[in-house]
């Protein structure tokens, strides 16, 4: 069934400038979103998805109550929530495998909805600007059409990309917002950054690194953060890379070098030495082939069980 915007099909033909045209509230929606100061979300209670990463969870949620994501560029993170079922997911797509990607979210909200009579499908879509390569743009429609393809109902709610999200400064362009958090229990979606990124860090993203698929890091059932098992080859070049100065990592490892955060390079080196560090994973990190759990303690923040 069709990707739908107040009861209509969306006509994929017209680009998403005309798109905003034909419904206002689209873009009003965009403006009011972009407006807002971003909010600095701390660690209690918060899901922090890295790019690749997503998670569904239900307002029946404990431990969980923030997804959150942030440092997109020409990434966009997209939100699918249920209505009836109040499950909500995060990711950060990155236009790897958008495809595959929006198949896997669908599936899990939609497993946590099977029961629900009443309700609906509904995605919100934040993120990317009017960058040099149009990475940004082809996310855009990729994204469109692939919710467009699938066999339910889909209603854009939320639609703040690309165009939608981009500022002009001394000729260059860049994102307006690079992170937003959803509320699971009341599905406010606001702009947001994370000083806190949760645990593993650099193991979650030296996997992206490695050209690791979209991957599921919560077990919302048993309430439990997942990192893992995760299996790579040694990183090619890691030692090159490694001695380039900033400028060379930032010019050749970014998809928008002049549009990145100032912590890019800092976190991609972490990442690399990460990588350097433990060439075979399943050696060092994950023994028997266990992934590493964790889980919120009574002050909201992630303690490692095993």
């Amino acid at each position: 069934m069709p990707l739908l915007i107040n009861g209509d099909r969306i006509d994929l033909a017209q680009p998403p400038g005309e798109l905003i045209r034909t419904y206002p509230h689209l873009e009003e929606k965009a403006r009011v979103l972009r407006g807002q100061p971003a909010q600095t979300v701390g660690p209690k209670g918060l899901l922090y998805i890295q790019q690749r990463e997503f998670a569904v969870t239900t307002p029946k949620d404990g431990s969980v109550s923030i997804l959150g994501s942030d440092d997109a560029t020409t990434c966009h993170l997209v939100v699918l929530r249920h209505t009836g079922s109040g499950a909500t997911c995060l990711t950060h797509c990155d236009g790897s495998s958008t495809q595959a990607e929006v198949s896997l979210i669908m599936s899990a909200v939609k497993s946590f909805s099977n029961d629900t009579e009443c309700g609906r499908l509904e995605v919100h879509l934040v993120g990317g600007f009017n960058d040099d390569r149009q990475l940004s743009q082809k996310l855009t429609n990729q994204l469109l059409r692939t919710f467009d393809l699938q066999q339910d109902d889909v209603h854009l709610v939320t639609f703040c990309v690309t165009e939608l999200n981009d500022r002009k400064e001394k000729d260059n362009h860049f994102p307006i917002i690079y992170g937003i958090a959803v509320n699971v229990k009341t599905a406010e979606i606001f702009h947001a950054t994370f000083p806190d990124k949760g645990p593993d860090e650099d193991l979650r993203s030296a996997h992206m690194l490695t050209g690791a698929p979209m991957t599921n890091i919560y077990d919302a059932k048993r309430e439990q953060l997942h990192i893992g098992p995760y299996f790579w080859m040694p990183f090619p070049h890691v030692d090159f890379w490694l001695e380039q100065d900033d400028k060379q990592i930032l010019q050749n490892l970014s998809t928008s070098p002049l549009a990145e955060p100032p912590h890019f390079v800092s976190h991609l080196r972490s990442a690399l030495l990460f990588l350097k560090e433990h060439p075979f994973p399943d050696d060092s990190l994950f023994p028997n082939r266990n992934p590493r759990l964790y889980k919120k303690t009574e002050e909201g923040l992630w303690e490692r069980l095993f």
